[in-house]
């Protein structure tokens, strides 16, 4: 776009006329030159400091002169900016866990899981960072615990690794904290969390269990056969003995059976006395018959008898049974 003038006989395009009065006029830098620098001092002021936060320290990087000896601890901390860097690490000890495949005395395959406590060095961390790198638990921790849970748990056999799992965990921890000081590694603690047998070693316990059951059922059975039997024997004895003491009582006085047969009597009497059916019997059926036999012979019995006193009082005592038992009767019927 452009225009003439009343004034300009060439008649030049009016942007032209502009352009060369702009470059005509200075120009001033300097307020750029302020600005940029303040940007460049912020931007250095800021690369100049890190700060390194609780439970961790840092080790610097230099691009000329490779990694620094020192170690800086928390706080706010200087460096070379563009040409330092800081790398962090955690001091706190982190937990990890490891199943190691191994064989026992016996032969037996077994899985140890172990839980590791770990942490660095912090006097050693440029020189777990110059050798192993930030990953250094990753780099060591599976070898050395692999190596040293096989060789402690080969020197006993499946059934002492169950009694003695306190022991091995020590044992372990001992022999892990020696290998990782090597590679700067600070063990803190080692737990023997679990210990996985094979399905052959199972099956022999699970084998073992059942037959230590079968043997103690057999040794009941035995033991219960021996009390049976001495229960035989003490109750042979015991008849043995009651037919002894019942013979030698009917051998003495004839008159037990007598007394055997009123309580037999009597018995009945009281058996039907108590049961609410009516049943018709002759004295035969009741040993009424039985009881006036022994009645009549008692009453027959000779006074000049020596033992007339005694047949006396039995009669006496047979006829008042004998009275009772029939008032009995005749009230139920």
């Amino acid at each position: 776009f452009s225009f003439r003038t009343n004034n300009m006989a060439n008649k030049e395009p009016f942007n032209k006329i502009i352009a060369q009065g702009v470059m005509n006029k200075p120009v001033r830098v300097w307020p750029l030159v302020l600005v940029g620098g303040g940007l460049m001092t912020l931007l250095a002021a800021t690369q100049a400091i890190f700060t390194v936060n609780g439970g961790h320290c840092a080790v610097v990087f230099n691009k000329i002169t490779g990694t620094r000896k020192d170690v800086y601890g928390e706080g706010t901390k200087l460096k070379i900016p563009f040409v330092e860097f800081p790398i962090f690490f955690d001091i706190r000890a982190k937990p990890t866990n490891i199943r190691s495949p191994t064989g026992s005395k016996d032969l037996q395959m077994i899985n140890v899981s172990l839980r590791i406590l770990s942490r660095p060095n912090p006097q050693a961390l440029p020189v777990i960072y110059r050798t192993l790198g930030e990953d250094y638990s990753e780099r060591v921790l599976p070898s050395i615990v692999n190596e040293v849970s096989k060789a402690v748990v080969a020197q006993y056999t499946a059934s002492e690794l169950l009694k003695r799992r306190d022991i091995i965990s020590s044992e372990i921890k001992t022999a892990l904290t020696n290998r990782a000081r090597d590679f700067h590694i600070v063990i803190d603690e080692v737990n023997l969390t679990d210990l996985g047998f094979g399905k052959e070693f199972r099956a022999a316990v699970e084998a073992k269990k059942v037959a230590q059951q079968d043997a103690e059922r057999a040794k009941f059975l035995v033991d219960r056969a021996r009390q049976d039997k001495r229960s035989a024997i003490i109750k042979a004895l015991g008849e043995a003995k009651s037919i002894q003491l019942l013979g030698e009582a009917i051998e003495s006085n004839p008159n037990f059976l007598r007394l055997r047969r009123l309580e037999a009597i009597r018995e009945i009497a009281d058996t039907l006395a108590s049961s609410k059916n009516r049943v018709m019997l002759d004295s035969s059926n009741l040993m009424f018959d039985s009881l006036a036999e022994e009645i009549s012979d008692i009453s027959t019995t000779t006074t000049t008898s020596p033992s007339a006193s005694v047949y006396r009082s039995l009669y006496d005592a047979l006829s008042s049974e004998y009275t009772e038992i029939d008032d009995d009767l005749v009230g139920s019927n």
